[in-house]
């Protein structure tokens, strides 16, 4: 278990009225095994909800996340193939959810954590701090074919070509703009907006929000879920 997961507060679920806010932390809101797990049991409850429900998916700090926690799957090689399907399980479970949800970025948002959020319906960057970049190009590590298919669904090709081959970080104005992100909103303005987005979404007939989005996004899905074709190549 690597340091972050000792001390970083595991994600956590709370409620405003119809709306769930997953809460990934305070830290660097890395990726291991601990809080993929936190956060599948938060999806669980929300998905067990009644409608009408929406979620949100913020963090506490400066980071909403920032991927990967290299640290902890240098130390547990052993775990890293069962790992990694289920990071991919994750990004396809967000992409096609039968809850409206909406990412409020309030602060950093990098690689696999850029990821999860171009998986939610909509995303509130905060416009004056804060980036969202995708930095593989710049660390070696080529995006599985999943990871390639989700970003290249959820953005336009120009926008995605430019951020998975520049590694650009994009500030919550330019990330707008690029339409990487929804809203480009102030600090003290971010998770509300996001609540209200969601919550305005609440009612949606869950089988028929979730039929609309499997059939939607059958390509990428199938490709997040290939396992042969999502194995990492270099560190995360």
């Amino acid at each position: 278990m690597s340091q972050d997961e000792q001390v970083q507060k595991l994600p956590s679920l709370t409620r405003e009225g119809e709306v769930f806010v997953l809460d990934l932390g305070d830290g660097e809101n890395r990726f291991n095994a601990g809080s993929l797990q936190a956060i599948e049991q938060c999806l669980d409850e929300v998905q067990a909800a009644p409608v009408p429900r929406a979620l949100v998916t913020t963090a506490s700090g400066k980071i909403w996340s920032n991927g990967l926690d290299l640290e902890w799957m240098a130390a547990n090689q052993e775990l890293i193939g069962e790992f990694v399907p289920r990071l991919h399980e994750l990004l396809a479970r967000v992409l096609e959810l039968d809850v409206p949800c909406v990412a409020a970025l309030q602060g950093h948002t990098f690689a696999a954590g850029a990821m999860l959020a171009l998986a939610h319906d909509q995303r509130v960057m905060r416009a004056d701090r804060g980036y969202f970049c995708l930095p593989e190009v710049d660390i070696r590590i080529p995006f599985t074919h999943g990871m390639s298919a989700l970003i290249a669904a959820r953005l336009s090709t120009r926008a995605a070509h430019e951020a998975m081959t520049t590694g650009r970080r994009y500030g919550g104005l330019d990330a707008m703009q690029a339409g990487i992100v929804d809203h480009a909103a102030a600090e003290d303005r971010v998770l509300a907006q996001s609540i209200e987005l969601a919550a305005a979404l609440a009612a949606k007939d869950p089988a028929t929000l979730g039929a609309i989005k499997r059939r939607l996004y059958e390509a990428p899905l199938a490709a997040l879920r290939d396992r042969a074709g999502n194995a990492l190549v270099g560190a995360g």
